[in-house]
């Protein structure tokens, strides 16, 4: 039985092999623990302490010596003679890094220093490093940590801040980064014989990719049998009216009012008591937080994260009938066999019900946000920007007035930016003065961040959005929210238009107008396979279904939800986002 309260999840059921990725990380961390001797410190970049948290145990580090775990920071008081260090590349850690040592030899308690670097190393850090004078005391090596499984069907590569390296900073390094994570699927799994993309970045990957595979000549893997048919690669750029939107699936709520990060959400103490010695603590600490997994370990929740908010409640009280007919079930018991059957799914659905009642704690909790006036007067704003409505200025600046959270804001102006072909000129003037006047003159850097990416502008026509929003079928009236038929049940109406160009992949060219119309280029390449893997395959008989969808700047939750149900009926879609984050509208700050 799979740990539900573990943040890595079960892999046995994936469509490919994603157990052998998640061994490859752990064979690279043990090969950098192993690098030195002895008993070791390990200091960890912040950010890379939850995505090592999914490839690994503590028990793990424990067992290849690692003594005391610390999160890299401006001081390192430590007894550890050998110290790892396993960090992002970035200049504010070298500073850290250099302080630590200087820092230790003053002390005269100087250390062994390793320092790897994820996912490679950079001459711009050793120069630095060079000129805070501690180079000839490190030695470096590199961690390369690319592709975490976080679910059966979700991979990341976690590159943090890729939205605004890539799209605002100009900054290409991360699309190498996603190249060579593909060229290592295809080592493992085979040359995936048909490439799409749509996007400036998702066009300069696939190049990389068909360079790096030419680069390898004679020394590529010619007798693995494709396993992944498709490739596509979706340029963030290309939809960033859907992460505007407000999430209304399950796990997108829990997202959008806790945060999730590292297939855990920050929860509440009082929400996770379920016992009474549990909530007895709670009441004596007000305000702490618990990190909760949230993954398919759990089986209730893989039944309810992707449904639609206004179902959560039938599908609650479902769940409760089963496990109470189940417990039931012991009074009717009229042999030992009857008894022993019963016993052997107890402990089954006492986890269910342990699950039941913490997922009903956190749905009232939603819910009680959802029901007010406030949410409702924000999500009709949104709907009536995604059918054709151009008033809605008047709430943003209402929101304004009442200092609504600044990031409720931004999503808004840009929602009705991107929706109408940009704001009328007087309008963008005086929400753009008002916004600096409420939120402060610091946030003109974030105004003019987003200008650059082109979420907010002045209006200068019609816009794309209107024009391929029937093409497209991105609204839907009467959507079934209980029963989907359609990927609008996501967004109770709104079908992601990345999403729906997925569902659309084989009418590329045939929609080649609308394609056009929309951000960036459009692109398709049939690789050519190794002729002893084309000769098998003449003979083998079906091919692979599985399609990897690949979100260049990240993917919300719910567009993950609209692509599991695609799967449901079409096929096997296996998601590698960038990056999961907390929801994109902080990469422009």
């Amino acid at each position: 039985m799979a740990n539900v309260n573990s943040s890595a999840p079960n892999l046995m059921n994936a469509a490919i092999n994603l157990t052998a990725l998640r061994e490859h990380a752990r064979k690279e961390l043990v090969a950098v623990l192993d690098s030195v001797q002895g008993a070791k410190g390990l200091v960890l970049d912040p950010k890379l302490s939850g995505p090592l948290g999914l490839v690994c145990e503590v028990s793990l580090l424990k067992e290849y010596g690692v003594e005391k775990i610390y999160l890299l920071g401006d001081r390192l008081e430590t007894e550890c003679k050998n110290l790892i260090y396993i960090i992002r590349p970035k200049l504010n850690f070298m500073k850290y890094v250099a302080d630590h040592i200087h820092r230790h030899r003053e002390e005269g308690s100087a250390k062994e220093y390793s320092l790897f670097f994820v996912p490679r190393r950079t001459m711009i850090v050793e120069r630095h490093l060079e000129e805070e004078g501690v180079f000839e005391f490190v030695t470096i090596g590199e961690f390369r940590l690319d592709l975490i499984p976080f679910d059966q069907d979700l991979l990341s590569l976690e590159i943090e801040d890729s939205y605004k390296e890539c799209f605002l900073e100009g900054d290409k390094t991360s699309l190498y980064y996603v190249a060579r994570s593909i060229m290592k699927l295809q080592a493992l799994f085979g040359i995936i014989p048909h490439l799409k993309g749509k996007g400036a970045c998702a066009k300069s990957v696939m190049e990389m990719v068909l360079r790096m595979r030419r680069e390898m000549g004679a020394d590529e893997p010619s007798i693995i049998a494709p396993e992944i048919d498709t490739l596509i690669l979706i340029d963030r750029q290309t939809d960033m009216i859907t992460p505007m939107c407000t999430q209304l699936t399950y796990e997108g709520m829990i997202d959008e009012v806790f945060g999730i990060q590292n297939n855990c959400a920050e929860l509440d103490a009082e929400l996770l008591a379920l016992t009474e010695e549990q909530q007895r603590k709670a009441k004596e600490a007000p305000g702490k937080k618990t990190k909760q997994p949230l993954n398919s370990n759990d089986k209730l929740y893989t039944q309810l994260r992707d449904a639609n908010l206004s179902v959560l409640g039938p599908l609650l009280n479902k769940k409760a009938k089963e496990i109470d007919d189940y417990y039931k079930k012991r009074y009717e018991f009229q042999t030992v066999t009857q008894i022993r059957d019963f016993m052997k799914g107890l402990g089954g659905y006492q986890q269910d019900h342990q699950s039941l009642r913490l997922h009903t704690n956190i749905v009232e909790r939603i819910l009680n946000l959802t029901r007010k006036l406030s949410f409702r007067r924000h999500l009709e704003t949104e709907q009536s920007l995604l059918t054709n409505s151009e008033e809605a200025y008047l709430y943003i600046e209402e929101c304004m007035y009442k200092q609504d959270p600044i990031l409720k804001v931004l999503r808004l102006m840009t929602l009705y930016s991107l929706t109408t072909g940009g704001i009328p000129p007087k309008i963008f003037e005086s929400m753009r003065a008002e916004f600096l006047s409420v939120y402060g003159y610091e946030h003109l850097f974030t105004l003019t961040n987003m200008e650059k990416l082109g979420l907010i502008k002045r209006q200068e026509g019609k816009g794309w959005y209107q024009a391929v929003k029937k093409p497209l079928r991105l609204i839907v009236e009467d959507v079934n929210e209980a029963e989907p038929n359609d990927i609008a049940f996501v967004y109770s109406g709104y079908a992601p238009l990345s999403v729906r160009l997925i569902e659309m992949k084989d009418q590329w060219r045939q929609m080649d107008e609308v394609m056009r119309m929309l951000p960036g280029p459009t692109v398709e390449k049939d690789q050519d396979l190794p002729l002893p893997v084309r000769e098998a395959r003449g003979t083998a008989g079906a091919r692979s279904k599985v399609t990897l969808v690949f979100f260049v700047g990240g993917i919300t939750f719910t567009e993950i939800a609209a692509l599991r149900y695609l799967n449901s009926i079409d096929g096997t879609f296996l998601l590698l986002p960038f990056r999961l984050p907390r929801h994109c509208h902080t990469h422009t700050h």
